[in-house]
């Protein structure tokens, strides 16, 4: 079974060290917390106190996020990016989430690759001086300025893969992109949600769409996640929800426990078939 985590964006009303209390009582083996809610990087607390109180818990810290439109003006977003992974530095987070623009239009795919390069030669010194991962994560949406993971790859071949990058799979923007090619050795986190209601279709779909993974799911995360169990991926599968009615709820952890169950279930049931 994948270690599970917990994307503070899953529960963004719970303050950065309930978060932590959580992930303990869910089994979860590490958590990712954000700069993008409606509060500051861990509630405002020094970084290094927070790291101290993750790793008290027996908590691994899988990320930060985010560099906000990293893939776009990589020089002006230096000063941000960096402040980022000093952060990470400092609470002994494994890596900083970098989010592409989304844009107003479609924009092709030679033009994502030629401001993904740039942007990434622009990181690639900050990273490397840190001994931080970027973790490039391709969104999914048509507009998206850097939707395929076969291009991240393609770019990352072009610079001998270095070993300050890699990527996170999230099953929700392989799904909108669709993307039929996945990187086990190149990847580092798999972000999951489910989307059930019948209505959108794929490319009507939206973050707003994203609640926990249960039968109902209509992304595939099952095959998904099994692919990369198969592929003998090690890393962790960290919850990710966005729907509002997910922020909502009054009792989270019951509803995570449920999602947790059902996956290991899945993903136990497809081992042990494996094993027979």
């Amino acid at each position: 079974m994948l270690p599970i985590g917990l994307n503070h964006m899953t529960v963004p009303r719970l303050s950065a060290l309930d978060v932590l209390d959580m992930a303990v009582s869910l089994g979860c083996a590490g958590v990712e917390l954000r700069n993008d809610l409606d509060k500051p990087l861990f509630d405002g607390a020094d970084a290094a106190e927070f790291g101290a109180s993750a790793k008290q818990a027996g908590l691994r810290i899988f990320a930060l996020a985010e560099v906000k439109a990293f893939n776009a003006n990589p020089k002006d977003n230096r000063a941000a990016a960096t402040a980022l992974i000093k952060a990470a530095v400092a609470c002994g987070a494994e890596g900083v989430a970098l989010i592409p623009m989304v844009s107003d239009k479609t924009i092709p795919r030679d033009q994502q690759r030629a401001a993904l390069r740039l942007a990434l030669k622009e990181l690639q010194p900050i990273l490397t001086d840190h001994q931080m991962i970027g973790l490039i994560e391709p969104l999914g949406f048509v507009q998206s300025s850097l939707r395929h993971k076969d291009d991240v790859v393609a770019v990352l071949d072009e610079m001998d893969r270095p070993a300050c990058f890699a990527l996170i799979h999230d099953t929700f923007h392989h799904h909108l992109a669709g993307d039929t090619m996945i990187y086990p050795d190149l990847t580092a986190i798999l972000h999951i949600s489910g989307v059930t209601d019948t209505q959108p279709n794929t490319d009507q779909m939206t973050d707003a769409h994203r609640v926990l993974v249960d039968s109902a799911d209509r992304l595939g995360n099952i095959a998904q996640l099994r692919s990369f169990q198969a592929a003998g991926f090690a890393g962790p599968a960290s919850f990710e929800a966005f729907a509002p009615e997910i922020h909502d709820m009054t009792n989270p952890a019951t509803a995570l426990a449920g999602s947790i169950a059902f996956i290991t279930s899945q993903l136990t049931e497809t081992s042990a078939g494996a094993m027979g």
